[in-house]
């Protein structure tokens, strides 16, 4: 095959940061006080394309250990092919996790490179849909009190425009419902979502459902572990039994099209949940999304807005995507571009090319690794 010379991938740079939260931050199975930011940027032909994850600094050696040769002096038009390639380089690794993560910055970077060659929007190049796309603010964390979990979820509908907010429960099972309450009371007629990261056992996850469906809460996302999908198809049909108008979300554990297939397969979610950061980048995002046309599934996109939002204009069935505290703040803090919440939604700037960011080098290099 033969390329235009400008198109030859010359460089590859990967770093690894690590950012504190601005306050403890903790849901019903985990906590943390820090965020580690992988990010790979990759150019040809004078400009730079950027993509990253949200993941460890092991993923640098990763990266340079088995990708470099993979990806310098190769066609940056050629993303199948090199997609193809980095991932049969992880198959004696295990291609879940770290490696999809890793797998994932790149091939967002070949996207934004691709685009910015082009000096198209990323939105344009795969197909714009919808002019905008919007957002449920996400935070609640567990370790709050009623005060600011009322405060930040308050201010997502009242001031931002948010049409839907998300909370964190499972850790003091006990209490839980009286903060759902305390979110209701302060959100009024928004919608509630909750967000157990598996915390519950199938039983556990449908008696609190009914404890707290008077607050109408309309979205449970993983009230059991995403890999029990027995365990959430059996919370969704005793929903659908009693009832209740409240949806089952999971997804954002998938790493390969295989795992979403399972969800839609075992009738385990109303909607799926798809993080471009984990599942192979845009790539495997327009995958996931080919999944839920397939068995006629919503999409929502997990987390990283930023790097979302030309593809949640692009994706078909999508729905809305996750205004997460953490990310919002970070990619607000370390890149040029990062979207501005309006009414509730964000919009890409059409006047970049790609997805329209740039890494803030000096504002990074001090959290670096």
């Amino acid at each position: 095959m033969t390329f235009r010379p400008d198109t030859a991938i010359r460089t590859l740079r990967v770093a690894a940061y690590r950012i504190p939260t601005d306050a403890p931050e903790a849901d019903g199975t985990f906590q943390w006080n820090a965020t580690t930011l992988v990010v790979v940027q990759i150019e040809a032909g004078g400009e730079t394309g950027l993509g990253y994850t949200y993941a460890d600094a092991s993923l640098v050696q990763l990266i340079e250990g088995h990708f470099r040769d993979l990806l310098e002096g190769a066609d940056a038009f050629s993303i199948g092919q090199i997609n193809e390639r980095l991932w049969a380089s992880v198959r004696n690794l295990g291609r879940s996790g770290l490696a999809a993560c890793a797998i994932s910055a790149v091939d967002t970077a070949l996207w934004d490179l691709k685009a910015r060659l082009l000096d198209l929007p990323l939105v344009q190049l795969l197909g714009a849909r919808r002019e905008r796309i919007p957002v449920y603010g996400s935070g609640g964390f567990t370790g709050y009190d009623d005060t600011r979990l009322q405060e930040q979820l308050g201010q997502w509908v009242h001031e931002d425009g948010c049409r839907w907010v998300k909370m964190k429960i499972g850790a003091d099972v006990p209490r839980d419902a009286e903060r759902v309450g305390a979110a209701r009371e302060a959100i009024g007629e928004a919608g509630l979502f909750i967000d157990a990261n598996g915390a519950h056992t199938p039983r556990s996850a449908i008696a609190f459902a009914h404890r707290v469906a008077e607050q109408q809460v309309g979205w449970f996302e993983e009230p059991v572990s995403s890999d029990d999908l027995v365990g959430l198809r059996e919370v969704r049909q005793a929903l659908d039994a009693s009832g209740q108008a409240m949806e089952v979300a999971a997804g954002e554990y998938a790493y390969t099209p295989d795992d979403f297939r399972r969800l839609a397969e075992h009738d385990a979610v109303d909607v799926l949940q798809a993080d471009l950061t984990r599942c192979g980048g845009v790539t495997g995002f327009l995958q996931a999304a080919a999944v839920c046309e397939a068995f006629h599934l919503d999409l929502s996109a997990h987390c990283a807005p930023a790097l979302h939002l030309h593809i949640g204009c692009a994706a078909p069935r999508f729905r809305h995507q996750e205004w997460f505290h953490d990310h919002v703040r970070l990619e607000s803090m370390l890149f040029e571009g990062a979207p501005l919440l309006k009414d509730g939604h964000i919009a890409p700037d059409l006047t970049r090319p790609g997805h329209g960011l740039r890494l803030r080098e000096a504002d990074a290099r001090r959290y670096i690794i």
